[in-house]
């Protein structure tokens, strides 16, 4: 199929065949937004999201070996609270498997969701993305359209801090589930540490990739639906260099006649 492209408010869109050509093509633009900034900068802060809808977009991205990634400061969006870094479920083991061993980055600073004193540790970790002024910010979006573990409920559009410790809801513990990290709600933690919105929209650039059909109604949301955080991913159509990679599935609930009032 031809590549969908439109625009939601900022946010340009595109649609492609399957989850695997949506992320190859957000992964292009990740390496090419690195590359842009790499030659003018010492070292390049970039946020790096999880999941099971990262996965074909990871494997692309450390492929792209034109990457400065001897420059890159890592970075990534949460972490659960009370889970070692060897379960399953732990970000750390997924990036340190899908990303940190496969290349040779400067530094990656990982959330620890094992630290004794939380609100020390997010103050510290939060000073630490501040001095690396991150260029770049990888970004998928929740069922419940939460964005890192910004939940509807707790997320705050003009949040005073950059990282915060916050509750997970039942939609979000399901979705764990169903993506098969724990075998019961019961089993996801109650809460997690997360970069909080105001930090994730602070980064130039935002790739977005949200491929599959259980994210087919919270993208209709995303895209058709109130800037509100209710849906915390409605705020990305606000920001002046963010795309967004669909594949057929995820983009199944679109009107593409009239998506919105701003397509282009």
């Amino acid at each position: 199929m031809d590549i969908i492209n439109f625009q939601a408010d900022k946010l340009r869109v595109q649609i492609h065949a399957n989850s695997e050509t949506c992320g190859a093509a957000a992964a292009k633009a990740a390496a090419a937004a690195l590359c842009k900034v790499g030659p003018e900068r010492e070292a390049i802060g970039v946020v790096f999201a999880t999941g099971a809808s990262q996965l074909n977009m990871l494997r692309a991205l450390v492929g792209h070996r034109e990457i400065p990634w001897e420059k890159v400061l890592g970075f990534h969006l949460d972490e659960y609270v009370g889970i070692g870094d060897k379960h399953q479920a732990s970000f750390r083991k997924y990036l340190r498997e899908n990303l940190t061993a496969l290349v040779g980055m400067r530094a990656f600073f990982e959330i620890d969701g094992d630290a004794q004193d939380l609100d020390a540790f997010c103050r510290d970790y939060a000073k630490k993305l501040r001095e690396s002024d991150h260029q770049l910010c990888l970004l998928g979006i929740g069922e419940n359209g939460h964005l890192a573990f910004n939940e509807p409920g707790e997320a705050d559009f003009r949040d005073p801090q950059d990282m915060k410790v916050v509750r997970l809801d039942a939609a979000c513990r399901e979705q764990q589930v169903a993506e098969g990290w724990f075998r019961k709600a019961e089993d996801v933690p109650e809460r997690a540490i997360t970069l909080t919105i105001p930090a994730i929209l602070r980064a130039p650039s935002l790739v977005v990739c949200v491929p599959g059909r259980r994210k087919a109604r919270v993208v209709r949301r995303t895209l058709q639906g109130p800037i509100s955080e209710e849906c915390p991913a409605t705020i990305l159509r606000t920001h002046p260099n963010a795309a967004l990679f669909l594949d057929t599935e995820s983009a199944a609930e679109l009107d593409l006649r009239e998506p919105v009032k701003s397509v282009k």
